[in-house]
């Protein structure tokens, strides 16, 4: 369902190709690891209730924990409507709706029994308002060092040293840290691997300046990549 008629700013949206990336990298299970942890954060508090994952793409960690919930339904949020139609055929007890997560949600207050929010935007004020009070945040974000070896290989974007910290403070005035985290790996990817998940991220909006794409098509070779994520549970703080 496509609930947004405003238009989004380039750049903003994954396109097609980043969704059919997505897909294929994801598929392959070099991040299941992180998707398991996921749902072991958000399992035990989902009961019967909404799981709404804010940022969704393609669905792929909702529905990992909706397999590891099985009385909870589930609503994917995300401003790409390439990846909603993904994200929709999921799991069968998945609903999806294209939203900006930057406008007020069409989401009922107190509605929410689990929050995931997966390499996506933090809108702390509509995460605070549609949260229960006994519900949980599960945040997942790339640590400094992830998939630093194809820096070397393609002129990609890093993670900030301080983005931890900057999670923290952005959601300080609504909740609280409940506990942190990491998964920590060492994959083999081979070189359409490697193509696929800087597709599928932030770089893809990028890969036709300065010869990056070039650079994309040359590989010829697996490259052993560290993958490396923190997961971190948050509390509301009382309304």
């Amino acid at each position: 369902m496509n609930l947004l008629h405003a238009r989004i700013p380039s750049g903003t949206a994954d396109t097609a190709d980043m969704v059919a990336a997505r897909v294929e990298f994801l598929s392959a299970g070099h991040y299941a690891p992180l998707a398991d942890e996921v749902a072991k954060a958000a399992a035990a508090t989902a009961g019967d209730g909404l799981i709404l994952d804010a940022g969704a793409g393609t669905g792929y960690y909702l529905a990992r924990v909706l397999d590891a919930a099985p009385e909870a339904t589930g609503l994917a949020l995300d401003v790409s409507a390439a990846a909603l139609r993904r994200a929709a055929r999921a799991h069968p007890r998945l609903g999806a709706a294209v939203w900006n997560l930057w406008e007020h949600w069409p989401v009922a207050s107190d509605s929410v029994s689990v929050l995931l929010n997966v390499f996506a935007p933090r809108n702390g004020p509509e995460f605070h308002r549609v949260l229960r009070q006994d519900g949980v945040l599960v945040v997942a974000a790339p640590n400094p060092g992830h998939l630093g070896e194809l820096t070397s290989l393609v002129d990609m974007l890093t993670v900030d040293d301080r983005k931890e910290e900057r999670l923290d403070a952005t959601l300080s005035e609504f909740f609280k840290l409940d506990g942190r985290e990491d998964v920590t790996r060492k994959v083999t990817l081979s070189p359409s691997e490697i193509r696929e998940v800087i597709r599928m991220g932030p770089s893809a909006h990028h890969l036709h300046r300065e010869g990056r794409m070039d650079q994309l098509t040359r590989l010829s070779e697996p490259v052993d990549v560290t993958i490396s994520f923190t997961v971190s549970v948050y509390r509301p703080v009382p309304r």
